[in-house]
């Protein structure tokens, strides 16, 4: 399908025969009247709410502490928190696999064998290691470079004893303590719409520990990301708690023929979704305004990013905004003149040069934003 091209898509300079793409970025003014500043007038736009997810800052020191201080920096005043902060913030007990590789030396990658790329944000539990797979994110794994990690019997046991102590840690925290972190949003003028526990594959008393603590921390509901089975497992907890259940996408709609919202819809009215509006353009081509058109009463948030197309070479790839083809402007001015009720949250994936870090760029895709919403 053709995709839509903004009519109003901020300028790019490009020098054809070397193909270097000049970024629109360059013409954004970095600086404002106070009048107009962000700690004034907060991440919102136009009636647009601007947030980030927290996963955007991974390559940063984390803690909750660490966040607010980002949120400052960059502006932002609405937040989807990834919970692994929010958890170790806590006292939560340490995932053991991620002590063992801690204390291996760093080696050089295989010659020739480009890294994985990094896996999508989810749970803070990584329970997420029941067989053979990758390390945690930003780890090298033991044995030669190069060659596939495998769990052992050992490990196993240590992750299993580990879900267990984490389980039973969870199920004693008082929810007071989640209030607590939530009045020094609060305090620092910051709220928090959506906690990613991606906890489909939790028990029942977790399932409910992480309602509850979203609750508590003046959250709307809670996110993983979407299947059939996780959708079913959610969907009714989130009822019980008068929540959402919020779903994110990554592929899904070109890799899974016939793939559709519809069919989630139908499970619950408490399930709602976290489009990825990148992931969907990078893998379909098509324009995302037509599911955020089709979709808007049931979709909560949006993911932003800019990233190349399918039939680009190299395709499907994340760019510095602007630089890009996702038509970030189209998807923003939908939703501002619509007036629809949808968080707008950066997801910083792409690499970020040396002389920069992942706080000054979500401060730079901010402003690319109240330039486009302003």
């Amino acid at each position: 399908m053709e995709n839509k091209k903004s009519k109003r898509r901020l300028p790019v300079a490009k020098f054809m025969g070397s193909k270097i793409i000049i970024a629109a970025l360059l013409i954004v003014p970095m600086v404002y009247s106070c009048k107009n500043s962000l700690k004034e007038s907060g991440s919102t736009f136009g009636g647009v709410q601007i947030g980030v997810i927290t996963y955007s800052w991974r390559s940063m020191p984390g803690g909750i502490e660490n966040i607010l201080n980002y949120c400052k920096e960059t502006g932002v005043t609405s937040i989807e928190l990834m919970s692994n902060d929010l958890e170790e913030y806590l006292g939560a007990p340490e995932n053991p696999m991620m002590n063992m590789f801690r204390q291996r030396p760093p080696a050089q990658p295989a010659a020739k064998t480009p890294p994985p790329p990094p896996p999508p944000p989810g749970a803070s539990a990584p329970a997420a290691v029941p067989g053979p797979g990758a390390p945690p994110a930003g780890v090298q794994p033991p044995g030669p470079p190069g060659r596939r990690f495998e769990m052992t019997e050992e490990m196993r046991a240590e992750i299993e004893k580990y879900n267990q102590e984490l389980k039973e840690w969870r199920l004693s925290l008082p929810m007071s303590k989640f209030e607590e972190v939530r009045k020094m949003f609060d305090d620092a003028g910051i709220s928090i719409h959506i906690v990613k526990f991606s906890p489909a594959r939790w028990s029942d008393e977790e399932i409910d520990y992480a309602f509850n603590a979203a609750k508590a921390m003046g959250a709307k509901g809670v996110t993983e990301e979407i299947g059939e089975e996780a959708v079913k497992r959610l969907a009714p907890f989130a009822e019980k708690h008068g929540m959402y259940a919020v779903f994110h996408n990554h592929m899904q709609f070109a890799d899974e023929p016939g793939f559709s919202y519809d069919p989630f819809l139908e499970v619950s009215p408490a399930v709602m979704f976290n489009f990825d509006a990148g992931h969907f353009f990078g893998s379909t081509g098509i324009h995302p305004n037509e599911i955020i058109e089709k979709y808007h009463d049931r979709i909560f948030s949006v993911h932003i990013k800019d990233k190349t197309g399918p039939e680009t070479n190299p395709d499907n790839t994340n760019q510095v905004w602007g630089q890009g083809e996702v038509p970030l402007e189209d998807i923003l001015l939908l939703i501002k003149e619509n007036k629809w009720p949808i968080y707008c949250d950066i997801e910083l994936e792409y690499p970020v040069k040396p002389w920069s870090d992942a706080v000054k760029e979500v401060k730079t895709c901010v402003k690319y934003a109240r330039q486009i919403l302003m």
